[in-house]
């Protein structure tokens, strides 16, 4: 969950969003449609020395490809594009199997200009998306329900950070 190496609140909160997913997330594999596998949150890439992170890597069995999906607390940036082109060309390069297809990448991020987005994303080559998420205040009362309190996720949080 870097923000281009910020290390900030926004960091916590993105994590935060992580573990409510991943502890939902047969409902939120649902939510992309069938055939959709999670693979691991904070999937490690290690290439020419750098260490990586994917937030969410899920493999996708119509389509024959891993999926890369990153998480932004805040509103879409142009350098999120750049970040995920990296994490697919690493994954291509390095991850993916002779028989599979090339990798795609998802940017949720809590807000977005769908035109500007529409505009800056068409000169990447790489099959990449950007959507937007809802916060706990914008959901209904049975997807709230769904989720797990976000207070006990930041203590978890806290406690298995102390612990490493």
């Amino acid at each position: 969950m870097e923000e281009l190496d910020a290390q900030d609140e926004a960091d916590i909160d993105e994590r935060v969003l992580e573990n409510a997913i991943i502890h939902n997330v047969k409902n939120f594999i649902l939510t992309f449609g069938k055939d959709f596998a999670f693979i691991r949150n904070q999937y490690h890439l290690d290439a020419f020395g750098e260490n990586q992170y994917i937030d969410l890597l899920f493999f996708n069995r119509s389509l024959n490809c891993l999926v890369a999906v990153e998480l932004k607390k805040g509103p879409f940036k142009t350098a999120y594009l750049g970040q995920l082109s990296g994490y697919l060309s690493i994954l291509d390069g390095f991850e993916k199997k002779p028989h599979e297809n090339p990798s795609i990448g998802l940017i949720l991020c809590k807000d977005m200009n769908k035109s500007f987005v529409d505009y800056v994303i068409q000169d990447y080559d790489k099959p990449m998306g950007v959507a937007t998420y809802k916060t706990s205040k914008d959901m209904s009362l049975k997807l709230k329900e769904a989720l797990p309190d976000i207070e006990e996720l930041k203590r978890l949080l806290e406690k298995r950070d102390s612990d490493e």
